[in-house]
């Protein structure tokens, strides 16, 4: 791994350790974004305080993670730190992820969340709609497990305009 990109991997592991809480064992570790990172068709985009690509030192306040298999892309994960949290930042990156999606070819795209996640509303007003449903998914250590609600959204040229 290059040493930008172990800069970044940096700036997402800040990022994920504030915005993922605990409780739900979301967050992902180090390795495992790694991991993730090294194989075909991953990728990530990482946004500053206005949700764009941060230029050199700026401070990352959010990122995307995603795999594209064909015509579809998946969104794994998506964080924005607290302290930038209600001003735009993940309606951004969701156009920015959409947008790279597009141009690489994707058509369809999914996610995945925990039924209790307060992002539904984010997801559902940038045109996802739930497609699916695992039951107990997510363990939450000695509390009552989780279901996942599965999302996905068609896309067209229409997400080259997106702000």
């Amino acid at each position: 791994m290059s040493s930008v990109m172990m800069d970044d991997l940096d700036k997402i592991m800040t990022v994920m350790q504030a915005a993922f809480d605990p409780a739900f064992g979301e967050a992902w570790t180090r390795r495992q974004v790694e991991d993730a990172l090294a194989l075909p068709g991953t990728h990530y985009l990482l946004a500053n305080s206005r949700g764009e690509a941060p230029q050199p030192g700026e401070i990352v306040a959010g990122f995307t993670m995603s795999r594209s298999v064909l015509d579809e892309t998946e969104l794994l994960l998506i964080a924005v730190h607290p302290d930038f949290r209600n001003r735009g930042i993940a309606t951004r990156l969701i156009n920015r992820f959409a947008y790279e999606a597009y141009q690489q070819g994707a058509r369809r795209l999914f996610l995945e969340m925990r039924e209790t996640n307060p992002a539904e509303a984010l997801y559902l007003r940038m045109d996802f709609h739930k497609i699916g449903r695992r039951k107990n998914y997510y363990r939450r250590g000695a509390g009552d497990p989780v279901d996942a609600i599965t999302f996905a959204r068609e896309i067209d040229e229409s997400v080259l305009t997106s702000d």
